[in-house]
């Protein structure tokens, strides 16, 4: 599921700089142990479906419509609370007082204390969870057992204006990372402000490039750093120090410390910046602000020539493990991840969708993008980190902000999260 709505924040911005202190749905649902699957009902009451959604009423409502048209006597009661603080928050209260709803919204920032908690249905058994990309599945598994369904993912790389680039000589994408700080020099030269980032949490280059380092080691250099098997000083010094050099050379202003998601994508919107790391979920956004940009995804490229995209599996649908209709809510999440869901889904967010009966139609802009994201060759580091997420984030932002500053070096950023993490554990 995506948070790419046109009236909602977006997913990446969300995920870099909201993953909240979330540990207390743990302690404030503690006593709901023993959780058990609720009773149907009979009559009416079988038929009604209760669901909290995080994303708008205008791009659930046609899903909601569908389904009650295909299943008819079925009626779902949804209501609406925007991500990612709110609606988690929203969702512990209703927790702790055994009021929450069939189906609601599981996310990476609160997976750990629903899974552990117990307060989500397992879905291995589904018929239909084969349809579910593995990268979905694995997101929202614990000891072999699939609890939430995942429809989407959303890619980050750069942005670029290809207007802008053309004045500068811009023929074909950088090819590695030299090539790409080449381009921000020429444009730099030109006149044109080259590359923004927002620096509220570790940025879609930084993210890419730490990618390829956790990529070549098989997907696990998160588990290993929490592990003690290896360090941030191990393995993100190198990536940081490449990263760092868009501030070293000019290519991205030290000022750039203070810019917000927003302020970057505002920026890019009114002509001022050629290059931008943000994801997919911005483009209908920046489309509509400014419908004569031309525009396009590029991945990040790092020293060695890989190129890889940041990224993240979108939030999934769980079900209730005291769901006062179980059946009722096994039967909506089936139509949600089905073939005809998830058309609709996509048509009001175009998203990049990854369920293996349907492939969307996704803007010209996205197709170098959308096949690494529905294969799952993405990376964002908050997403990956196995615990102490609310505390590590804020760290890595102070460092981050720290490093774009020129206060401090990528050598110190990485020590700083190694002594972070000490301290937690």
């Amino acid at each position: 599921m995506s948070l790419t709505t046109s009236s909602g924040p977006t997913r990446h911005r969300v995920a870099r700089r909201t993953v909240v202190a979330l540990m207390a749905v743990a302690t404030a649902v503690a006593a709901l142990t023993g959780c058990s699957s609720g009773s149907s009902g009979s009559g009416a009451e079988s038929k009604r479906v209760t669901f909290l959604s995080w994303d708008p009423q205008t791009t659930m409502q046609p899903l909601i419509d569908e389904f009650q048209k295909e299943n008819p006597g079925y009626t779902v009661e949804a209501s609406y609370t925007p991500p990612v603080t709110q609606y988690v928050q929203k969702l512990q209260t209703q927790l702790g007082s055994n009021t929450a709803p069939d189906v609601f919204i599981i996310t990476a920032e609160n997976k750990t204390q629903l899974m552990d908690g117990g307060f989500v249905k397992d879905l291995s058994g589904e018929p239909w969870i084969s349809n579910i990309s593995g990268a979905a599945k694995d997101t929202y598994t614990k000891s072999g057992k699939v609890y939430g369904a995942a429809i989407a993912s959303w890619g980050g790389g750069i942005l670029i204006n290809k207007d802008l680039l053309a004045k500068a000589g811009y023929t074909t994408p950088p090819k590695a990372w030299q090539d790409f700080i080449d381009l921000g020099t020429k444009l730099k030269d030109s006149g044109v402000t080259a590359f923004y980032e927002a620096s509220d949490g570790i940025p879609v280059t930084l993210s890419a490039l730490l990618g390829v380092e956790n990529a070549g080691m098989s997907g696990k250099m998160d588990e290993q750093i929490w592990a003690g098997q290896t360090t941030f000083a191990k393995t993100w010094t190198d990536p940081l120090k490449t990263w760092n050099e868009l501030f070293e050379k000019g290519i991205e202003p030290r000022t750039a410390a203070g810019l917000t998601g927003d302020q970057v994508l505002q920026q890019f919107e009114q002509g001022k910046v050629a290059m931008i790391g943000t994801g997919s979920w911005a483009l209908g956004g920046i489309q509509k602000a400014a419908p004569n940009l031309h525009l396009d995804y590029l991945p990040v490229p790092n020293p060695q020539g890989d190129l890889y995209w940041c990224g993240a599996v979108s939030p999934g649908y769980a079900i209730n493990a005291k769901a006062k209709n179980t059946a009722g809510a096994e039967k909506f999440v089936e139509f949600l991840q089905s073939k005809k869901g998830v058309e609709l889904y996509q048509k009001e967010t175009q998203s990049i969708t990854t369920t293996g009966d349907f492939t969307p139609s996704l803007d010209p802009s996205l197709s170098t993008m959308a096949p690494a994201v529905r294969d799952g060759k993405f990376y964002l580091p908050a997403v990956n980190w196995p615990t102490h997420a609310d505390a590590m984030t804020p760290e890595s932002v102070a460092l981050l902000q720290q490093t774009i500053s020129g206060k401090i070096t990528p050598e110190q950023f990485a020590q700083g999260m190694d002594a972070k993490l000490k301290s937690l554990q």
